[in-house]
């Protein structure tokens, strides 16, 4: 499989990066099977893994750790994240050096290594200053916990704010930042991915499949399928919503264009993230064996010109079609007091 480099970190990692959420109880709960989902991403030359501390409260992270037990971790680019809630405590969350000093050894004893790669910051924390999480993670990787750190989701505003706050403090600075991109939610090419490409920053796309919009089984006729993502987010799949009608329109008009350019729709999709030359890799969470079997091939695609300013005209660049799947509601827009002071 085709590597890139990380940023300017020299660190070579696989166009597809193997999520981890769908292992564990929000999704495949069966343990020796997601081992071996992963066994096989790695035989197929993935390697670089990205999980979270969050994702089945854990689990996912217990998961990757078995399945690189026994030899497989030293060849592993191994990144995981904190930020989202782990306990009923109101400080075991968030952004804080408190929290993030004692969430990463936690992250070590679960993944069952002595070292994180890439250690990300899951969503920004308007409660914390930047360079408070920023001189935490310096002292992480000055002690070997963890060798980078990265963001995720993060606005542009707010990665130009941490790379500053870096460079004047003299702290260690994000390498990389973790976005929503798909055809379908295209918002981070107006400014993310070319501050990402001005800051020598890498980036590394979740939901490239537009939360499985773009797998094929959305057809207009068809009924929408039942999902665990579906239930755990329904603002991505209300119909009642006009956003996700236009989803439904345009996952219709691309599925006829990938027939026409001879790719299936997984492919077509995945291709295009890996087309932007701001893009270091793109995430993949199969459930399953036969997720992870339609996902790999696209690797090795390659989109024409032709191709890609047809799926311009399906999709305008730079747009989300849904505004709820960015990822992220600055506390601005979601907190009625802050807009009315």
């Amino acid at each position: 499989m085709q590597t890139r480099v990380l940023g300017t970190t020299g660190v070579h990692v696989s166009s597809l990066c193997l999520g981890a959420m769908m292992f564990g109880a929000w999704g495949n709960t069966d343990h020796d099977e997601s081992v071996s989902i992963i066994h096989k991403a790695l035989d197929a030359g993935v390697n670089f893994i990205d999980t979270a501390d969050v994702y089945s409260a854990g689990e996912s992270e217990e998961i990757v750790g078995k399945a690189l037990a026994g030899g497989r971790r030293d060849g592993i680019v191994l990144a995981t994240k904190a930020h989202g809630v782990m306990g009923d405590d109101v400080n075991e969350r968030g952004n804080s050096r408190r929290w993030l000093i004692r969430e990463c050894e936690n992250s070590l004893r679960r993944l069952g290594t002595d070292y994180i790669d890439l250690y990300q910051i899951h969503r920004p924390d308007p409660d914390t200053a930047v360079d408070e999480t920023l001189s935490a993670l310096t002292d992480l990787i000055r002690a070997g916990k963890i060798r980078y750190a990265g963001s995720s989701t993060f606005p542009a505003s707010q990665i130009v704010q941490a790379q500053w706050a870096a460079r004047q403090a003299g702290l260690a600075r994000f390498v990389c930042e973790q976005p929503p991109y798909s055809i379908l939610v295209r918002g981070i090419e107006a400014e993310v991915l070319p501050v990402c490409q001005q800051y020598g920053m890498g980036v590394i796309c979740w939901g490239p499949l537009g939360s499985g919009w773009l797998s094929g089984r959305y057809r207009k006729g068809t009924g929408l399928p039942q999902s665990r993502r579906a239930q755990r987010l329904p603002v991505r799949f209300d119909m009642s919503l006009p956003g996700n009608q236009a989803k439904l329109e345009a996952a219709e008009q691309l599925a006829v264009l990938a027939e026409q350019a001879g790719l299936s729709l997984i492919d077509l999709a995945l291709a295009f993230v890996l087309n932007h030359p701001a893009v270091t890799s793109a995430i993949i969470g199969p459930r399953t064996m036969e997720h992870l079997d339609s996902q790999l091939g696209a690797a090795e695609v390659t989109l024409s010109a032709d191709v890609l300013d047809r799926i311009d005209q399906i999709v305008t660049p730079g747009v989300n079609l849904n505004a709820g799947d960015g990822g992220y509601l600055p506390p601005a827009l979601a907190d009625a007091a802050l807009r009315r002071r």
